[in-house]
């Protein structure tokens, strides 16, 4: 029998790296995870916009119908984690919820293999939907909860989990889009390139489980755990009556046939809301009515908490309408800036220019590779006597990703011209993210730390500033126009900026999202956060599908400036608002 750790203190008697080995544990689960998550994404609009003609061909879809379709999937992916959350706090805990979730988004990628028929498609896009809303809140409530006595480390530890979510984005956008990409392979080996690493995901996640402890265990009678230092007046049960949950199912089901009904509606050319209210179109009127009732929701539940809980929960709330329009703008890199990076960008190289990226390539896959691969033996050395299994499930999982990324390599350099793949520029935020990460961190950590309200905000402008050179590069592009040849340095630029952006944001949203909330309310609270991640992704689609008609009617210029104006307006607003915040959160930092 595996040995357990029993006491939250155990986690930082072995340390790997300076933090408790169990997270890196939840690293490496993580990474595999989000290596079949970016590794679909990567490829799901080129496959569905690609022609039904030639040696790998897609479904040749128009730009607006495939935009459509990843931004409801990536909307769901981030909206069933309510739900899930919910089932883990309750019933199966989360270590079940996180293997549920495995398992399910295994099969999903591994349907989607069977590409060449549409059944199969929407099949894996669903049971990836469920999977991931069982899989994401309870990953990161698990984490929560093993640095509840420790909140100083918070900040740091969910930056250096951060960089295992990227680190598997950078291999699955790396090698599920350049197997997926390739002629001699097809998007049928992509898609199913994704469910292996998920597979392999699951397995070390079950066999190292026991590493939490008494964390993540099925919740007993259901009893709701009360932090010990928490006020015993905010401790106190806020039950939904059953107007709230009649309120919550309608709003559920309204929004979720709104977001099935928009590709549906594009790609059939028929619509569930068959109906007008005055100038409002059906579903226009649906998605406000909707919205009108989750605003109604959301504040009387707030109204219903103690003062001091309430301040903070409006906090999260503020900070999580921002993340909005972050997940809006950033999202593009899935949509619109894949279109940019596949029609309108200068990719095919040759003499110097195919020697330079040859090497530079290499560079950027393997020594990155080779520190997480270090980061893999660091673990190997702390918890390999206990979790023997578990860890050879990893190192196998990172062996086949040394023999496919030596295959790619090679192949690189034995051809005369180098075409880089469309998919490759989604790397480079994954490998900035990887790069800046451990500065990132260290920043959070020391005196120089600053408040939320001032991350966000200069999160937000770094992010305006991406693609405002993305706005300067397109500028010599003609309206209309459905290809050029960019220099491909605005994209790199862009997802620099886009990069740093995010590290100001994404994973300290939900650092503070743990610290402002009571234990209680950890898993509920992540799926309102990961409510707004899902619009800021459906808005993404939603935008990135009219990037044809913005530019017919303007310019590509025009159409990048929009995502350049709001996020640095937004910005400046959440600064202003600093001191207001910083009152509401009542002491914490």
């Amino acid at each position: 029998m595996q040995t357990t750790i029993e006491t939250k203190d155990d986690f930082f008697k072995e340390k790997v790296l300076g933090h408790p080995a169990g997270l890196f544990v939840l690293f490496f689960t993580e990474m595999w995870e989000r290596f079949s998550y970016y590794g679909m994404r990567a490829l799901l609009v080129l496959f569905l916009t690609s022609s039904i003609l030639g040696e790998n061909k897609g479904w040749g879809w128009p730009r607006e119908h495939a935009l459509a379709i990843y931004g409801s999937y990536t909307s769901l992916a981030y909206l069933t984690p309510i739900l899930g959350g919910y089932i883990a706090d309750r019933l199966i805990g989360y270590r079940w919820a996180v293997i549920v979730g495995a398992f399910l988004m295994t099969l999903g990628h591994l349907s989607m293999a069977f590409e060449v028929n549409p059944i199969f498609m929407y099949l894996g896009l669903c049971l990836l939907v469920v999977g991931n809303g069982f899989f994401k809140p309870n990953m990161t409530s698990i984490l929560s909860h093993m640095y509840k006595k420790h909140p100083e480390k918070k900040d740091g530890a969910y930056t250096i989990f951060y960089m295992g979510v990227n680190s598997g984005a950078f291999l699955g956008m790396l090698l599920c889009g350049y197997i997926g990409e390739s002629a001699n392979w097809g998007w049928s080996y992509g898609f199913g390139l994704a469910g292996i690493f998920m597979f392999v995901g699951m397995l070390q996640f079950y066999f190292t489980k026991n590493i939490f402890g008494s964390i993540g265990l099925k919740p007993v009678n259901n009893v709701e755990v009360v932090d010990e230092d928490e006020d015993p007046a905010e401790a106190k049960k806020n039950p939904f009556s059953i107007f709230d949950i009649v309120l919550i199912v309608l709003i559920s089901v309204i929004g979720l046939v709104w977001i099935i009904n928009d590709p549906y509606s594009k790609i059939s050319g028929h619509t569930v809301f068959n109906f007008t209210v005055g100038k409002l179109t059906g579903d226009n009127f649906a998605i406000i009515v909707a919205l009108a009732l989750f605003i109604f929701i959301l504040i009387k539940r707030i109204a219903q908490y103690t003062p001091k809980l309430r301040d903070k929960m409006i906090v999260v709330i503020v900070l999580a309408f921002i993340t909005i329009f972050f997940w809006a703008a950033f999202e593009q890199a899935g949509g619109s800036m894949t279109i940019f990076a596949k029609d309108y960008t200068a990719r095919l190289l040759q003499g110097n220019a195919k020697i330079v990226f040859n090497v530079a390539n290499t560079l950027i896959t393997v020594v990155p590779l080779v520190i997480i691969t270090y980061v893999l033996f660091s673990l190997f050395r702390k918890t390999f006597g206990k979790f023997a299994l578990g860890n050879i499930i990893l190192a196998i999982g990172f062996a086949l990703i040394w023999i496919i990324v030596i295959y790619m390599l090679k192949n690189q350099y034995s051809d005369v011209k180098a075409e880089v793949p469309a998919t490759w520029f989604g790397v480079l935020n994954s490998l900035f993210i990887i790069s800046f990460a451990p500065l990132v961190s260290k920043i959070w950590e020391s005196k120089y730390n600053p408040t939320a309200t001032v991350k966000n905000g200069l999160g937000m402008i770094l992010l305006g500033i991406g693609f405002a050179a993305l706005a300067y590069g397109s500028s010599s592009i003609p309206s209309g126009a459905k290809i050029a040849s960019v220099s491909m340095i605005w994209l790199i630029l862009a997802y620099f900026f886009h990069t740093m952006g995010e590290l100001f944001i994404s994973p300290v949203g939900l650092s503070y999202v743990s610290k402002l909330v009571p234990g209680r309310m950890i898993g509920i609270m992540f799926g309102i956060w990961y409510l707004a991640i899902a619009i800021g992704n459906k808005i993404a689609g939603t935008m990135g599908g009219m990037i044809d008609k913005i530019t017919a009617q303007y310019s590509m210029s025009t159409f990048f400036l929009i995502f350049t104006l709001i996020p640095v307006g937004l910005g400046v607003f959440i600064m202003l608002l600093t001191p207001i915040i910083k009152k509401l959160m009542h002491g914490v930092k």
